[in-house]
Protein backbone atom coordinates (compact mmCIF):
# COMPACT_ATOMS: atom_id res chain seq x y z
CA UNK A 1 0.00 0.00 0.00
CA UNK A 2 1.36 3.33 -0.73
CA UNK A 3 2.34 5.79 2.39
CA UNK A 4 2.05 9.54 2.01
CA UNK A 5 5.29 11.76 1.67
CA UNK A 6 6.64 12.78 4.67
CA UNK A 7 6.17 16.97 4.96
CA UNK A 8 9.29 18.81 3.18
CA UNK A 9 9.98 20.68 6.17
CA UNK A 10 13.48 20.60 7.47
CA UNK A 11 15.49 21.89 9.95
CA UNK A 12 17.24 25.15 9.53
CA UNK A 13 20.51 24.39 11.88
CA UNK A 14 22.88 22.10 11.88
CA UNK A 15 22.00 21.52 15.76
CA UNK A 16 18.29 20.87 14.68
CA UNK A 17 19.19 18.06 12.45
CA UNK A 18 21.61 16.96 15.44
CA UNK A 19 25.26 17.33 13.50
CA UNK A 20 28.00 18.95 14.51
CA UNK A 21 31.50 18.95 13.02
CA UNK A 22 34.46 17.46 15.59
CA UNK A 23 37.66 18.41 16.15
CA UNK A 24 38.74 16.93 13.00
CA UNK A 25 36.45 18.98 11.10
CA UNK A 26 33.95 15.85 10.02
CA UNK A 27 30.00 15.71 10.44
CA UNK A 28 29.06 13.63 13.00
CA UNK A 29 26.04 12.66 14.27
CA UNK A 30 25.54 14.45 17.75
CA UNK A 31 23.88 11.15 19.55
CA UNK A 32 25.45 8.31 17.45
CA UNK A 33 28.70 9.69 16.56
CA UNK A 34 27.65 8.50 13.08
CA UNK A 35 29.02 10.29 9.74
CA UNK A 36 26.15 11.93 7.64
CA UNK A 37 23.12 9.01 6.82
CA UNK A 38 21.37 10.02 2.95
CA UNK A 39 18.82 7.36 2.88
CA UNK A 40 17.47 8.14 6.14
CA UNK A 41 13.93 6.89 5.25
CA UNK A 42 14.09 4.03 2.95
CA UNK A 43 12.06 4.04 -0.56
CA UNK A 44 11.75 7.65 -0.03
CA UNK A 45 14.48 9.37 -2.94
CA UNK A 46 12.83 12.71 -3.07
CA UNK A 47 12.31 12.94 0.10
CA UNK A 48 16.19 12.53 1.31
CA UNK A 49 17.30 14.13 -1.80
CA UNK A 50 15.60 17.04 -0.26
CA UNK A 51 16.56 16.46 3.34
CA UNK A 52 20.25 16.42 1.61
CA UNK A 53 19.68 19.95 0.35
CA UNK A 54 18.41 21.62 3.15
CA UNK A 55 21.66 20.50 5.05
CA UNK A 56 23.71 21.59 2.39
CA UNK A 57 21.98 25.16 2.39
CA UNK A 58 23.38 25.22 6.09
CA UNK A 59 26.67 23.68 5.23
CA UNK A 60 26.85 26.54 2.65
CA UNK A 61 25.63 29.45 5.92
CA UNK A 62 27.95 27.46 8.34
CA UNK A 63 31.42 27.79 5.88
CA UNK A 64 30.34 31.37 5.43
CA UNK A 65 30.44 31.86 8.77
CA UNK A 66 34.27 30.68 8.81
CA UNK A 67 35.03 32.20 5.78
CA UNK A 68 34.65 35.56 8.24
CA UNK A 69 35.32 34.23 12.06
CA UNK A 70 37.56 31.92 11.33
CA UNK A 71 39.49 33.23 8.30
CA UNK A 72 38.60 37.15 9.27
CA UNK A 73 37.95 37.83 5.56
CA UNK A 74 35.55 40.65 5.06
CA UNK A 75 32.19 40.00 2.94
CA UNK A 76 31.50 42.42 0.58
CA UNK A 77 28.66 43.22 -1.90
CA UNK A 78 28.07 42.78 -5.31
CA UNK A 79 27.16 45.02 -7.59
CA UNK A 80 29.20 47.84 -5.75
CA UNK A 81 26.84 50.01 -6.97
CA UNK A 82 23.46 48.09 -6.38
CA UNK A 83 20.36 49.75 -5.39
CA UNK A 84 18.51 48.47 -1.86
CA UNK A 85 15.92 46.95 -4.05
CA UNK A 86 18.04 45.14 -6.56
CA UNK A 87 19.42 41.62 -6.29
CA UNK A 88 23.07 41.16 -4.92
CA UNK A 89 25.52 38.75 -4.26
CA UNK A 90 29.09 38.76 -2.44
CA UNK A 91 32.43 37.94 -2.38
CA UNK A 92 34.30 37.80 0.93
CA UNK A 93 37.98 39.50 0.80
CA UNK A 94 41.03 40.05 3.40
CA UNK A 95 41.64 43.25 5.09
CA UNK A 96 44.94 43.44 2.70
CA UNK A 97 43.02 42.34 -0.56
CA UNK A 98 43.58 45.50 -2.18
CA UNK A 99 46.40 47.08 -0.55
CA UNK A 100 48.86 44.15 0.03
CA UNK A 101 51.55 45.48 -2.20
CA UNK A 102 52.81 42.23 -3.08
CA UNK A 103 50.74 39.40 -3.35
CA UNK A 104 47.31 38.27 -4.10
CA UNK A 105 45.53 34.69 -4.39
CA UNK A 106 42.24 34.71 -6.12
CA UNK A 107 39.90 31.36 -5.28
CA UNK A 108 37.49 29.98 -7.82
CA UNK A 109 34.77 27.18 -7.25
CA UNK A 110 33.45 25.17 -10.02
CA UNK A 111 29.52 25.00 -10.67
CA UNK A 112 26.79 23.16 -9.17
CA UNK A 113 25.83 23.95 -5.86
CA UNK A 114 28.90 25.19 -4.04
CA UNK A 115 29.38 28.73 -2.98
CA UNK A 116 32.27 30.41 -1.86
CA UNK A 117 34.65 28.77 0.42
CA UNK A 118 33.84 25.56 -0.87
CA UNK A 119 35.24 23.11 -3.32
CA UNK A 120 32.82 20.05 -2.98
CA UNK A 121 29.85 20.33 -0.87
CA UNK A 122 29.93 16.36 -0.74
CA UNK A 123 33.27 16.38 0.38
CA UNK A 124 32.55 18.79 3.09
CA UNK A 125 29.91 16.34 4.46
CA UNK A 126 30.67 12.97 3.71
CA UNK A 127 34.58 13.91 4.03
CA UNK A 128 35.97 16.73 6.34
CA UNK A 129 36.14 20.99 5.88
CA UNK A 130 39.42 20.59 4.83
CA UNK A 131 39.28 18.82 2.08
CA UNK A 132 35.71 20.21 0.99
CA UNK A 133 36.72 23.91 1.53
CA UNK A 134 38.82 26.24 0.39
CA UNK A 135 39.71 27.32 3.66
CA UNK A 136 43.29 25.79 4.00
CA UNK A 137 44.32 27.79 0.83
CA UNK A 138 43.10 30.89 2.79
CA UNK A 139 44.89 30.54 6.34
CA UNK A 140 48.23 29.16 4.09
CA UNK A 141 47.89 32.53 2.17
CA UNK A 142 47.73 34.78 5.14
CA UNK A 143 50.38 33.00 6.54
CA UNK A 144 52.45 33.19 3.71
CA UNK A 145 51.43 37.02 3.23
CA UNK A 146 49.10 37.03 0.70
CA UNK A 147 45.75 39.07 0.08
CA UNK A 148 43.40 37.01 -0.11
CA UNK A 149 39.92 37.33 -2.77
CA UNK A 150 37.73 34.55 -2.64
CA UNK A 151 35.13 34.58 -5.77
CA UNK A 152 31.52 33.75 -5.60
CA UNK A 153 30.68 32.55 -9.19
CA UNK A 154 27.42 30.39 -9.12
CA UNK A 155 25.38 33.02 -6.68
CA UNK A 156 24.05 34.43 -10.03
CA UNK A 157 20.49 35.31 -9.16
CA UNK A 158 18.02 35.09 -6.03
CA UNK A 159 14.89 33.06 -6.32
CA UNK A 160 11.22 34.53 -5.40
CA UNK A 161 8.00 33.05 -5.46
CA UNK A 162 5.96 33.16 -8.64
CA UNK A 163 2.97 35.52 -8.32
CA UNK A 164 -0.03 33.21 -8.39
CA UNK A 165 -1.82 34.14 -11.24
CA UNK A 166 -5.78 32.98 -10.72
CA UNK A 167 -7.41 31.96 -14.73
CA UNK A 168 -11.13 32.01 -14.78
CA UNK A 169 -12.71 29.13 -16.07
CA UNK A 170 -14.93 29.86 -18.61
CA UNK A 171 -18.69 29.37 -18.11
CA UNK A 172 -19.35 27.67 -21.87
CA UNK A 173 -16.79 25.07 -22.72
CA UNK A 174 -18.60 24.86 -26.37
CA UNK A 175 -16.53 26.75 -27.81
CA UNK A 176 -13.33 24.03 -27.68
CA UNK A 177 -13.12 22.13 -30.57
CA UNK A 178 -14.93 18.35 -30.59
CA UNK A 179 -11.32 17.19 -31.50
CA UNK A 180 -9.31 18.48 -28.91
CA UNK A 181 -11.87 18.12 -25.96
CA UNK A 182 -12.25 14.14 -27.46
CA UNK A 183 -8.45 13.78 -27.12
CA UNK A 184 -8.41 15.16 -23.27
CA UNK A 185 -11.07 13.00 -22.18
CA UNK A 186 -9.15 9.76 -24.08
CA UNK A 187 -6.00 10.85 -21.89
CA UNK A 188 -6.01 7.95 -19.04
CA UNK A 189 -6.56 9.63 -15.75
CA UNK A 190 -3.70 8.58 -13.93
CA UNK A 191 -1.60 10.16 -16.44
CA UNK A 192 -0.82 13.42 -14.77
CA UNK A 193 -0.76 11.79 -11.24
CA UNK A 194 2.03 9.77 -12.43
CA UNK A 195 4.00 12.61 -13.54
CA UNK A 196 3.39 13.93 -9.81
CA UNK A 197 5.41 10.95 -8.34
CA UNK A 198 8.68 10.32 -7.71
CA UNK A 199 8.54 7.68 -5.32
CA UNK A 200 5.82 4.96 -4.26
CA UNK A 201 3.53 7.24 -2.20
CA UNK A 202 0.38 9.21 -2.97
CA UNK A 203 -0.22 12.59 -2.00
CA UNK A 204 3.44 14.24 -3.04
CA UNK A 205 4.23 17.36 -0.90
CA UNK A 206 3.44 20.40 -3.68
CA UNK A 207 6.82 23.07 -3.74
CA UNK A 208 6.29 26.82 -4.40
CA UNK A 209 6.69 27.75 -8.02
CA UNK A 210 9.87 29.74 -7.71
CA UNK A 211 11.14 32.81 -10.14
CA UNK A 212 14.75 33.42 -10.99
CA UNK A 213 15.97 37.31 -10.56
CA UNK A 214 19.66 37.73 -12.12
CA UNK A 215 22.16 39.74 -10.78
CA UNK A 216 23.18 42.72 -12.70
CA UNK A 217 26.47 42.07 -14.52
CA UNK A 218 26.99 38.77 -12.45
CA UNK A 219 24.35 36.68 -14.09
CA UNK A 220 26.81 33.85 -14.71
CA UNK A 221 30.35 32.73 -13.51
CA UNK A 222 32.07 34.15 -16.18
CA UNK A 223 30.52 37.56 -15.82
CA UNK A 224 31.16 37.24 -12.24
CA UNK A 225 34.75 36.50 -12.50
CA UNK A 226 34.88 39.55 -14.80
CA UNK A 227 32.97 41.81 -12.90
CA UNK A 228 35.38 40.75 -9.77
CA UNK A 229 38.24 41.53 -11.80
CA UNK A 230 37.27 44.76 -13.49
CA UNK A 231 35.97 46.08 -9.59
CA UNK A 232 38.70 44.88 -7.38
CA UNK A 233 41.46 42.50 -8.56
CA UNK A 234 42.79 44.99 -11.23
CA UNK A 235 42.86 47.71 -8.69
CA UNK A 236 44.60 45.80 -6.04
CA UNK A 237 47.87 47.13 -5.13
CA UNK A 238 49.56 43.63 -5.71
CA UNK A 239 52.84 43.62 -7.80
CA UNK A 240 51.73 39.37 -8.27
CA UNK A 241 48.70 37.97 -8.10
CA UNK A 242 47.81 34.16 -8.51
CA UNK A 243 44.98 31.99 -9.18
CA UNK A 244 43.81 28.66 -7.82
CA UNK A 245 40.37 27.64 -10.58
CA UNK A 246 38.47 24.36 -9.74
CA UNK A 247 36.83 22.46 -12.67
CA UNK A 248 34.00 25.67 -14.46
CA UNK A 249 36.20 27.98 -12.49
CA UNK A 250 39.10 27.12 -15.16
CA UNK A 251 37.04 27.86 -17.67
CA UNK A 252 35.95 31.17 -16.21
CA UNK A 253 39.70 32.45 -15.75
CA UNK A 254 40.40 31.73 -19.46
CA UNK A 255 37.32 33.45 -20.51
CA UNK A 256 38.45 36.19 -18.29
CA UNK A 257 42.16 35.96 -19.87
CA UNK A 258 40.36 36.33 -23.39
CA UNK A 259 38.28 39.35 -22.03
CA UNK A 260 41.27 41.09 -20.07
CA UNK A 261 44.55 39.86 -22.07
CA UNK A 262 46.56 42.54 -21.43
CA UNK A 263 45.33 43.29 -17.77
CA UNK A 264 45.93 39.43 -16.73
CA UNK A 265 49.16 38.99 -18.66
CA UNK A 266 50.21 42.36 -16.43
CA UNK A 267 49.36 41.55 -13.25
CA UNK A 268 48.70 38.17 -12.84
CA UNK A 269 52.61 35.58 -12.34
CA UNK A 270 50.24 32.45 -12.72
CA UNK A 271 47.48 30.73 -12.40
CA UNK A 272 46.57 26.55 -10.62
CA UNK A 273 44.11 25.22 -12.49
CA UNK A 274 42.22 22.35 -10.58
CA UNK A 275 40.62 19.54 -13.10
CA UNK A 276 40.19 22.97 -15.14
CA UNK A 277 37.23 21.81 -18.16
CA UNK A 278 38.39 24.82 -20.14
CA UNK A 279 38.82 24.39 -23.58
CA UNK A 280 40.71 27.04 -25.68
CA UNK A 281 39.65 25.73 -28.86
CA UNK A 282 35.74 26.15 -28.29
CA UNK A 283 36.28 28.95 -25.99
CA UNK A 284 38.75 30.40 -29.32
CA UNK A 285 41.50 31.23 -26.90
CA UNK A 286 44.02 33.21 -29.42
CA UNK A 287 47.43 32.09 -29.83
CA UNK A 288 49.52 34.51 -27.08
CA UNK A 289 47.06 33.34 -24.92
CA UNK A 290 47.85 29.94 -25.46
CA UNK A 291 51.37 30.93 -25.50
CA UNK A 292 51.12 32.73 -22.04
CA UNK A 293 49.08 29.90 -20.55
CA UNK A 294 52.03 27.52 -21.61
CA UNK A 295 54.26 29.41 -19.29
CA UNK A 296 52.48 30.19 -16.53
CA UNK A 297 49.98 27.85 -16.03
CA UNK A 298 49.63 24.44 -14.56
CA UNK A 299 46.60 21.88 -14.52
CA UNK A 300 46.46 19.57 -11.84
CA UNK A 301 44.33 16.72 -13.41
CA UNK A 302 42.18 13.56 -11.50
CA UNK A 303 44.98 10.33 -12.45
CA UNK A 304 46.06 7.63 -10.62
CA UNK A 305 49.95 8.61 -11.32
CA UNK A 306 51.53 9.92 -8.04
CA UNK A 307 51.11 13.57 -7.66
CA UNK A 308 53.08 16.10 -10.20
CA UNK A 309 53.26 13.37 -12.70
CA UNK A 310 53.45 14.83 -16.03
CA UNK A 311 50.22 13.65 -17.86
CA UNK A 312 50.08 14.27 -21.87
CA UNK A 313 47.56 16.97 -23.31
CA UNK A 314 45.75 16.99 -26.42
CA UNK A 315 45.31 20.65 -26.48
CA UNK A 316 48.27 23.30 -26.93
CA UNK A 317 47.74 25.13 -24.17
CA UNK A 318 49.54 25.03 -20.09
CA UNK A 319 51.03 21.60 -18.99
CA UNK A 320 48.93 18.92 -16.87
CA UNK A 321 50.36 17.14 -13.68
CA UNK A 322 48.25 14.80 -11.88
CA UNK A 323 47.05 15.89 -8.57
CA UNK A 324 47.25 12.14 -7.07
CA UNK A 325 43.99 11.20 -6.96
CA UNK A 326 41.13 10.48 -9.80
CA UNK A 327 38.36 11.61 -7.83
CA UNK A 328 37.77 15.18 -9.50
CA UNK A 329 36.34 16.73 -6.43
CA UNK A 330 39.73 15.92 -4.31
CA UNK A 331 42.10 17.69 -6.96
CA UNK A 332 42.23 20.60 -5.61
CA UNK A 333 43.13 19.41 -2.17
CA UNK A 334 45.28 16.66 -3.06
CA UNK A 335 47.53 19.59 -5.02
CA UNK A 336 47.31 21.82 -2.23
CA UNK A 337 51.16 21.51 -1.43
CA UNK A 338 51.99 21.49 -4.67
CA UNK A 339 50.39 24.83 -6.18
CA UNK A 340 52.21 26.61 -3.08
CA UNK A 341 55.31 25.51 -4.08
CA UNK A 342 54.05 26.35 -8.27
CA UNK A 343 53.49 29.60 -6.68
CA UNK A 344 56.65 30.18 -4.76
CA UNK A 345 58.74 29.15 -7.95
CA UNK A 346 56.77 31.81 -9.75
CA UNK A 347 57.38 34.52 -7.42
CA UNK A 348 61.06 33.82 -7.16
CA UNK A 349 61.65 33.94 -11.21
CA UNK A 350 59.21 37.04 -11.60
CA UNK A 351 61.31 38.60 -9.08
CA UNK A 352 64.78 37.45 -10.68
CA UNK A 353 63.70 37.87 -13.93
CA UNK A 354 64.34 34.68 -15.22
CA UNK A 355 61.76 32.45 -16.93
CA UNK A 356 58.29 31.41 -15.48
CA UNK A 357 58.95 29.31 -13.05
CA UNK A 358 56.86 26.12 -14.79
CA UNK A 359 59.81 26.37 -17.56
CA UNK A 360 62.83 27.07 -15.30
CA UNK A 361 61.52 23.67 -13.40
CA UNK A 362 61.33 21.85 -16.92
CA UNK A 363 65.11 22.96 -17.67
CA UNK A 364 66.76 21.94 -14.17
CA UNK A 365 65.22 18.72 -14.51
CA UNK A 366 66.37 18.17 -18.27
CA UNK A 367 70.25 19.57 -17.13
CA UNK A 368 69.58 17.09 -14.02
CA UNK A 369 68.64 14.38 -16.35
CA UNK A 370 71.95 15.27 -18.59
CA UNK A 371 74.39 15.84 -15.64
CA UNK A 372 73.11 11.82 -14.44
CA UNK A 373 74.05 10.57 -18.33
CA UNK A 374 76.85 12.08 -18.11
CA UNK A 375 77.90 10.65 -14.42
CA UNK A 376 76.93 7.00 -16.00
CA UNK A 377 79.16 8.15 -19.02
CA UNK A 378 82.08 9.23 -16.20
CA UNK A 379 81.72 6.03 -14.65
Amino acid sequence: MKKDEPPLDFPDTLEGFEYAFNEKGQLRHTKTGEPFVFNYREDLHRWNQKRYEALGEIITKYVYELLEKDCNLKKISIPVDATESEPKSFIFMSEDALTNPQKLMVLIHGSGVVRAGQWARRLIINEDLDSGTQIPFIKRAMDEGYGVIVLNPNENFIEVEKPKIHVQPSSDSSDEPAEKRERRDKIPKDTKKRRDFYEKYRNPQREKEMMQLYIRENGSPEEHAIYVWDHFISQAAAENVFFVAHSYGGLAFVELMIQREAGVKSKVAAAALTDSVHNVWHQEAGKTIREWMRENCCNWVSSSEPLDTSVESMLPDCPRVSAGTDRHELTSWKSFPSIFKFFTEASEAKTSSLQPALTRRSHRIKHEELSEEKLHIDL
